[in-house]
């Protein structure tokens, strides 16, 4: 089994920052893509940031600019920068990660149990 844990979340004013990471630990032989998602009250959740291989990465158009995603592949972990948050921004935030848990096997998605951005002042 796979375990993604996240943290960084919390209360930040218009303008702010924050850092997100999520960790992957358990039945690990080796991550594809990594990513956040993000899903705020009465909408859908829809793609923030996505990074595979390290170095291939692809963000939705509302965060360009303000948000970067990267990877640490020896610690399994993925962080996400979030800058000049906006009030909009404000969501739960999921982690996202695609995993073979041995060598050939195929790649499944895993999920973090999510963590709340609000920005608010």
């Amino acid at each position: 089994q796979v375990q993604l844990v996240e943290s960084g979340g919390g209360l930040v004013q218009p303008g702010g920052s924050l850092r997100l990471s999520c960790a992957a630990s358990g039945s690990i032989s080796s991550i594809n893509a990594m990513g956040w998602y993000r899903q705020a009250p009465g909408k859908q959740r829809e793609l923030v940031a996505s990074i595979i291989s390290g170095s291939i990465t692809n963000y939705a158009d509302s965060v360009k600019g303000r948000f970067a995603i990267s990877r640490d592949n020896g610690k399994n972990t993925v962080y996400l920068q979030m800058n000049s948050l906006k009030p909009e921004d404000t969501a739960a935030y999921y982690c996202n990660a695609y995993v073979s848990s041995y060598a050939g096997a195929r790649y499944r998605a895993y999920w973090g149990q999510g963590t709340q951005v609000t920005v608010s002042s």
